[in-house]
C-alpha cells in the first residue's frame, strides 16, 4: 500500500483584503494559503464562471432582438452606444452575428470595432463574456481580430458597458458583405473564403416592421415566422392555448402554430407558412395576431378543459436553444 503524505498545515495567508488575482488551476493560490488554486479561491470563481445566467440579455435595450440575433438570424448588425462614450481611435463598434473564423470580435483597420454574437461561451454568462471581448476589442491594434478566452467571474456585464437608454434597431443583411468595408481594395483570401461558405449556408431572413422582434425566413420546403416575446413563460403559454383552442393562434389561411423554442429565458412561438407568403404578407396578419395575443394576455380566467389540452400540445412541441 503506498505510504500516505504527511498531512501539512497550510501556510498563513498573505493576502487579506483586496482581489485574489486568478491564476492556473494548478498554481498556488495568490491569497498565500499553501493550496492550489483550484482547492481554494478558484472554486468560488470556478462556480461563478461555470453557473448559468438564464437570461444573459435582461435589462439591455431590445432584449428580445438579442435573443433573435444570437439564435435565429443568420446575418445582421446593430450599433452599440457605450455608456461612458467610445474611446479615442474608436469611430464606432457594431455587434454582429458572426465574424469570419468565428473571430469573437475585430478591430478594423480604421480603429472600428465588430463584435461578434453567435460564438461559444466560455462561463454561464453570455452578457459577461461578451463584455471581456469587448474591452479587450477596444484597446486591440487596429487591424487585428480578438481571439477567446477564459473570461473571469468577477468581470463587467454588457449591462455595464453599454448605454441602457440607446436605441437597439438590428439591420438584417442578404449576405455577410459588411465583413470587408467598402473602402478595402486588398481583402484576405481566408476572409474572402469564409464570406463565401457564410453566404452559400445563410438563410433568407427579413424582419417584420410592423412587430417587434419578429423575423420571417425561407427554407426550401416551407417559410416560417419565428416571433421572439418578451412575456413571462407559463402566461404566456396560456395565452397561445386560448387563442389555440379557439381557432385563432394561425396567420391566415395554410398557416399554423406548430410549436416554440425556449432560448434565453425567453419564448419564441413559430408559425409554418406556404412557400407563396412573404414577409410583407405576413405584416397584417402579425399585427392583428399582436391584438389577440394582447387580449388573451390579459385574461385571468382558469383554462378550460379544451384550453388545457392545447396547452400541453404546445408544451410538447417546445424546443430549448440554450
Amino acid at each position: 500500500m503506498a505510504k500516505k503524505r504527511p498531512q501539512t498545515k497550510a501556510a498563513q495567508a498573505q493576502v487579506t483584503n483586496g482581489e485574489i488575482p486568478v491564476v492556473g488551476a494548478r498554481e498556488p493560490c495568490p491569497c498565500g494559503s499553501g493550496r492550489r488554486y483550484k482547492a481554494c479561491h478558484g472554486r468560488a470563481a470556478a462556480h461563478a464562471v461555470t453557473e448559468l445566467v438564464q437570461r444573459p440579455f435582461e435589462g439591455l435595450p431590445g432584449e428580445c432582438d438579442w435573443v433573435a440575433l444570437r439564435e435565429l438570424v443568420p446575418a445582421a448588425t446593430v450599433p452599440l452606444t457605450l455608456k461612458d462614450g467610445l474611446p479615442e481611435g474608436v469611430p464606432s463598434v457594431t455587434l454582429a452575428t458572426v465574424l469570419p473564423m468565428a473571430w469573437p470580435a475585430l478591430r478594423r483597420d480604421d480603429g472600428s470595432v465588430l463584435l461578434a454574437l453567435q460564438n461559444d461561451s466560455t462561463s454561464g454568462d453570455l452578457a459577461r463574456d461578451l463584455a471581456d471581448t469587448l474591452l479587450r476589442a477596444l484597446e486591440t491594434e487596429p487591424g487585428s481580430p480578438v481571439t477567446g478566452r477564459r473570461v473571469p467571474a468577477d468581470g463587467p456585464r454588457l449591462q455595464d458597458l453599454l448605454d441602457p437608454n440607446s436605441d437597439f434597431t438590428p439591420v438584417v443583411h442578404t449576405g455577410f458583405e459588411f465583413w470587408i468595408p467598402e473602402s478595402s481594395e486588398n481583402s484576405n483570401p481566408e476572409v474572402t473564403a469564409s464570406l463565401e461558405r457564410a453566404n452559400a449556408a445563410a438563410i433568407p431572413t427579413v424582419k417584420l416592421t410592423g412587430v417587434d422582434s419578429s423575423y420571417w425566413c425561407e427554407t426550401p420546403d416551407k417559410n416560417h415566422l419565428r416571433w421572439v416575446m418578451p412575456h413571462p413563460e407559463e402566461k404566456l403559454l396560456d395565452a397561445l392555448a386560448r387563442l389555440h383552442a379557439a381557432g385563432t393562434s394561425s396567420l391566415g389561411g395554410n398557416t399554423r402554430l406548430v410549436g416554440s423554442f425556449r432560448a434565453h429565458g425567453l419564448m419564441v412561438p413559430v408559425w409554418d407558412l406556404p412557400t407563396s407568403m412573404s414577409a410583407e404578407d405576413c405584416e397584417k396578419p402579425a399585427a392583428e395576431f399582436a391584438e389577440r395575443l394582447a387580449a388573451a394576455l390579459a385574461t385571468d380566467a382558469p383554462l378550460t378543459p379544451e384550453e388545457r389540452r392545447s396547452r400541453g400540445g404546445l408544451t410538447n412541441r417546445q424546443v430549448t436553444l440554450s
